[in-house]
């Protein structure tokens, strides 16, 4: 661990633009590494907090054909939603770039051809799958197959999302192309390969040796299993058609591998963003005073701390990352989140249906997030931290506080009297919360920093309750100057604190506190304090000092009502019907029938009379049908979907003349017509239409 670094380089997961960003991102990567980023400006270090799309490989391609338009449209749309949900969101990125940018191609294929000149490279001929049809190769994501580790039929060439396997397309047993649906051929081809055995020695001696106490367990855990398992040389060239060109003689349709070229986009954006800044990138990057922390989704940890780390340590003039505090995963109301099947909450539907909230979602994921194990978002939940917790404890705060002093002092905030052991013991826990919170933060547990966060509100809430100054006020005015007084410094407290985790809310509770912010250009001694950040809370006695004026109360979270949660759940259930209805299998069809086999069937409208389970036949219910001709038997197999009492009343279709048959010595004399809804339940064909009599002749 780097002690007392001179700057901080932060990185974000570059997000690939093959669609937008959902909770998962966020709760993964985005609010945790915009908490560590503000909490650091606010000590006043100096921090380039990096990003960027992430815009090259298979996946593009396969959005661009499914959607009939070119790559270089799906990058264009989804970083435009992408870049401006980060935005309103509030994500603090110093530089938010693209890996289509012209300095991201120069900055790549520079990189590339120092290791290739280097002979970094291992340079192999290989069979790789060949689509005949489509005349091409075939990248990872363009084949699937079965998975040879868990028999998944749906593995992807290049992992298996059902058991997490790494895979090489190669491996898949019964492979199809995805383009053309057809089995693919074997073609010989020649590539690029980081030989990652090549640096097993240094990866156990930096990482399992040197980070054993410092990173993640469940980082370090997945780096030791990989090395453990001994590393192999990895290919960083692809067949491909969208991409970065293999910037050496003899690679003519070559591409750069999207996962050589994307971690090196922290890099080209960090040039991006020093160039506009007037500032020198090389420090940020290369400097061993220089602390870099990669935030990533726990899928990410294989790239991130063994093949990028490969790469700088290959070049030679590059710092490694300190620290990789990888996520797990964030499922949502119990199934696992896919963007695919729209399995999701997504970022910029959010800011619309929630106008204003985008700290209720940061405090919701935050409160919940996967930082040691998977955790699950569900609408209910969000629900329940808005208004029992943001609203009912830090909102119920804040609101007495300003409530009060405009009722008993215009605004003014009171000089306070003689303190009681009560009054010290208060602002002396309050001291006490910045290190605590920022112990949190330094240690990537920001669930725990959180919570920290709102103890501060619990400390304000249980003064007022236990001083009562709407009491105090009728037999001591003098000792409620005092109780408003500590009261307003926990507000200011609460405001500069909440910066990290609820920028908004913090923003908004500046303004009615009349607190300058680090936007003011105000040079008051309360606006230089805000500027010192944590150190004031710690340091200052008086946060705030008597006769300030503050302003008016505002509402700072409202209640979510049950309306607007059922909404959102409703969504959800569609989405869920709407795949089941996609995946469905529907039955082929049969042999052609001709006018005369239809005319054969005598279909009629009926009515269940009386219904009853035949004994020891779980599926079966006896049934008496009133057909308008008759009242029939009839033997039906759908009591594992019906009870006797639900069928009873019901109209169903019957065909009447179906030749008699004995079903566990009953003789059945007809048929009920069935089908299956998207759930796979029973469903009779039902003629509901009013008017539609008994004995009616369907044709």
């Amino acid at each position: 661990m780097i002690e007392n670094p001179k700057r901080y380089t932060i990185t974000a997961a570059l997000p690939y633009t093959n669609g937008p960003i959902h909770i998962g991102h966020l709760a993964g990567v985005y609010v945790p590494s915009d908490i560590y980023a503000r909490y650091l400006r606010l000590q006043g270090k100096d921090v380039a907090f990096i990003c960027g799309s992430d815009e090259h490989g298979v996946a593009i391609s396969m959005k661009a054909k499914k959607e009939g338009i070119t790559p270089q449209q799906v990058i264009d749309k989804y970083d435009g939603i992408i870049r401006k949900s980060f935005e309103d969101f509030g994500i603090s990125f110093d530089n938010y770039s693209r890996t289509s940018a012209k300095i991201h191609y120069e900055t790549a294929s520079a990189f590339f051809r120092k290791l290739y000149e280097n002979g970094d490279f291992i340079e192999e001929v290989t069979e790789q799958l060949f689509d005949e049809q489509a005349q091409q190769f075939l990248a990872d994501r363009f084949v699937m197959g079965t998975c040879p580790k868990c028999g998944n039929e749906e593995a992807y060439g290049d992992q298996c999302e059902k058991c997490g396997s790494t895979l090489n397309a190669t491996d898949l047993i019964n492979p199809k192309s995805t383009i053309t649906g057809t089995t693919p051929v074997k073609k010989e081809t020649k590539h690029w390969f980081l030989p990652l055995n090549r640096y097993e020695a240094f990866l156990r001696e930096w990482i399992l040796e040197g980070h054993k106490n410092d990173w993640k367990p469940n980082v370090y855990g997945q780096v030791k299993s990989w090395v453990d398992g001994g590393l192999e040389p990895r290919a960083v060239t692809r067949d491909l058609d969208w991409g970065i060109d293999v910037p050496v003689d003899g690679a003519e349709g070559k591409k750069l591998y999207v996962w050589f070229d994307a971690p090196i986009g922290y890099i080209s954006s960090t040039k991006e963003w020093a160039a506009r800044e007037g500032k020198d990138w090389e420090p940020y990057w290369k400097d061993a005073d220089t602390k870099l922390v990669h935030f990533i989704g726990k899928d990410n940890i294989v790239f991130h701390c063994i093949i990028f780390p490969a790469m700088l340590k290959a070049e030679g003039s590059f710092i490694l990352p300190d620290n990789v505090p990888a996520n797990e995963f964030l499922n949502l109301e119990g199934n696992k989140l896919s963007t695919s099947k729209n399995w999701a909450v997504w970022l910029h539907e959010y800011l619309i249906d929630f106008p204003e909230k985008q700290d209720v979602l940061r405090y919701a994921l935050t409160a919940n997030a996967p930082e040691t194990k998977d955790n699950d978002f569900t609408w209910k939940d969000f629900q329940a931290r808005n208004n029992n917790e943001l609203a009912a404890i830090y909102g119920n705060f804040i609101n007495r506080v300003v409530v009060l002093t405009n009722k008993y002092y215009d605004g003014i905030v009171p000089q306070p009297n003689e303190f009681s052991e009560v009054d010290k013991q208060i602002l002396a826990e309050l001291k006490a919360y910045p290190a605590v919170i920022a112990s949190s933060i330094e240690r990537y547990r920001f669930r725990e920093a959180l919570g920290e966060l709102m103890n501060v509100a619990r400390l304000g809430n249980k003064y007022l309750a236990d001083e009562e100054p709407w009491k105090m006020v009728k037999t001591d005015p003098e000792r409620v100057k005092t109780q408003m007084y500590v009261a307003l410094q926990i507000a200011t407290a609460l405001g500069i604190l909440s910066e990290p985790f609820l920028p908004f809310t913090s923003e908004k509770l500046s303004r009615i506190l009349v607190i300058p912010t680090k936007e003011d250009s105000s040079d008051s001694e309360l606006a230089k304090q805000s500027h010192k950040g944590w150190e004031t809370v710690s340091k200052s006695s008086e946060l705030v000092k008597p006769g300030h004026k503050i302003g008016q109360a505002e509402i700072l979270f409202a209640q979510i009502d049950d309306a607007e949660i059922q909404k959102q759940i409703d969504k959800l259930e569609a989405t869920k019907t709407a795949n089941k209805m996609e995946n469905r299998t529907v039955e082929p069809q049969k042999e052609t029938a001709s006018f005369e086999d239809f005319s054969k069937l005598d279909l009629r409208v009926g009515t269940i009379l009386e219904a009853e389970k035949l004994p020891k036949a779980n599926k079966l219910l006896v049934l008496k049908v009133d057909t308008g001709m008759d009242v029939r038997t009839i033997v039906s197999g759908i009591a594992e979907h019906f009870s006797p009492e639900e069928v009873v009343g019901k109209r169903v279709t019957v065909l009447v003349n179906l030749a008699p048959r004995a079903l566990r010595g009953v003789e059945s004399q007809g048929m009920i017509l069935m089908t299956n809804n998207a759930e796979g339940k029973l469903v009779f064909v039902n003629p509901d239409a009013d008017g539609v009599d008994n004995g009616a002749l369907i044709s």
